[in-house]
């Protein structure tokens, strides 16, 4: 199991010293869920994602003319 060290405000730090009893956790096992918590939470695409883009299905895809090759020097 990796070890992780952080520096958080000293009133963050209360906070969370609070919220870990709350839970009856100590403070690291508190933070160990958070982060897993957060690790599980971010993995895949965003709720929603899918929802922001216009299906295609059907739709015939066009590749716009791309021009002509630009005139290079050569190399000696």
């Amino acid at each position: 199991m990796a070890q992780l060290h952080c520096y958080v405000l000293e009133d963050i730090a209360q906070q969370a010293q609070r919220r870990a009893e709350q839970a009856g956790l100590s403070l690291s096992r508190y933070l160990a869920e958070l982060v897993k918590r957060d690790a599980a939470n971010s993995t895949g695409w965003p709720e929603g994602y899918f929802d922001l883009f216009v299906p295609i299905e059907g739709a015939e895809l066009v590749r716009p003319p791309q021009g002509e090759f630009e005139e290079r020097l050569t190399l000696e």
